[in-house]
């Protein structure tokens, strides 16, 4: 018989009842150190004062009302994003996947508006995952994402990571953009090299092709910059955003220069809940608090504390480990054994990870880990690893 919750997941046997910062505490009591932060959502940890005070205080006056309507908390979160970021404008979703569907429909209308009603290509790449809507399983095109969902959404290309060549080939005259993740998350962590990035911005610059970053998982403070691509000193056309921005309430944002988003007029587009006052009073909220210089440069602090523990982990466990990689705190433990193994034995120590593509274990902490954090997360896994140990 089938449960009455649909079984897409196979969830592992715990029930978090309650969240204190980095940590989460089990049903039976047992206190978990959370590495995964909901997969990157929990930016600030869980129950955080400042965030509950923000949504309780909405929560008050007025949960929703539409789109129909001006929403304040809509305009100032709009406001706060555009003054921080390359946009000139911001469409709210709930979710990263809702961004990737307005993100390819924005690029393939911004070219019918210009008379090339043929550039409808998006250009994608091996190992991506840009969520599991009808739009994102075409845009990753793996068997393990699209088998059984034919026929799938036509107009993407597909291309190994890092071939170059093949890219600058690829760019055609039906091409309307790029689309890339400044890091792969659920590819197993893999960061794009600031040069590639470069590159990417130049060739779309010399084809008028769009780029468009997936920053869902990468973004809002996760790499020790608001966003990932800051550290390559270029700016996308649009952008995804989900994740970090609601610290761990449903929010998503897709961010757009003037011109790239100058095709989504009245109609073209909407949301019922995109934008709501509770999730936009809660992402003004993180987005003061992540975008602050200083709290930014806390998290590239906290990043070479635990990427140094890490080395020296991985290090001890030669038969385990493989090497670290990632970026900030968006870290990945590339594994000789099965990476499940690794996050079942985690679960033995109390200690949160997540698994992703390539063997790898991901490392997702809250932005705000402490010290004592750190140090008990690698003393978890140090023991975990050991249970592994072949």
């Amino acid at each position: 018989m089938i449960p009455s919750v649909l079984p897409t997941y196979n969830r592992a046997p715990l029930e978090f009842v309650k969240g204190e910062g980095s940590w989460l505490i089990e049903k039976d009591g047992r206190r978990f150190l959370d590495l995964g932060a909901g997969i990157a959502v929990n930016v600030l940890g869980h129950a955080n004062p400042e965030l509950v005070a923000a949504l309780t205080e909405q929560a008050q006056n007025l949960w929703h009302v539409s789109n129909l309507y001006q929403i304040p908390q809509q305009q100032a979160l709009a406001d706060k994003l555009v003054a921080a970021s390359f946009a000139d404008t911001v469409f709210f979703t709930n979710s990263g996947t809702e961004s990737c569907e307005l993100a390819v429909k924005m690029a393939r209308k911004y070219w019918y508006d210009k008379g090339q009603p043929d550039r409808t290509d998006i250009i994608t790449f091996e190992g991506s995952f840009h969520g599991r809507s009808s739009a994102g399983i075409a845009a990753a095109g793996s068997e393990k994402m699209t088998k059984g969902f034919g026929p799938i959404l036509p107009g993407f290309v597909h291309l190994k990571w890092g071939d170059h060549d093949a890219l600058r080939a690829a760019v055609t005259d039906t091409t309307a953009a790029i689309l890339i993740e400044p890091v792969q998350g659920e590819g197993g962590i893999r960061p794009l090299p600031d040069q590639c990035l470069k590159c990417l911005r130049d060739l779309c610059d010399e084809t008028g092709t769009l780029l468009i970053l997936d920053e869902v998982q990468c973004g809002v403070g996760r790499t020790g910059k608001l966003f990932a691509h800051e550290w390559a000193g270029v700016t996308p056309d649009i952008m995804m955003v989900a994740k970090g921005i609601g610290g761990g309430f449903p929010l998503g944002a897709v961010l757009a220069t003037e011109d790239a988003a100058s095709g989504m007029t009245a109609g073209t587009h909407g949301s019922t809940y995109g934008g709501n006052p509770l999730g936009c009073a809660v992402g003004c909220k993180v987005i003061d608090i992540v975008s602050d210089p200083a709290f930014l440069a806390q998290v590239n602090r906290t990043a070479g504390t635990l990427r140094q523990s890490l080395e020296g982990l991985v290090a001890s466990h030669p038969d385990v480990f493989e090497e670290v990689r990632g970026t900030g705190l968006m870290l990945g433990l590339k594994c000789k054994t099965p990476n499940i193994d690794l996050v079942n034995a985690g679960y033995a120590e109390q200690v949160i990870t997540v698994p992703a593509a390539d063997n790898v274990v991901r490392l997702l902490p809250p932005l705000n880990l402490t010290e004592d954090d750190v140090a008990e997360a690698i003393a978890r896994l140090d023991r975990a690893a050991s249970r592994v140990k072949p």
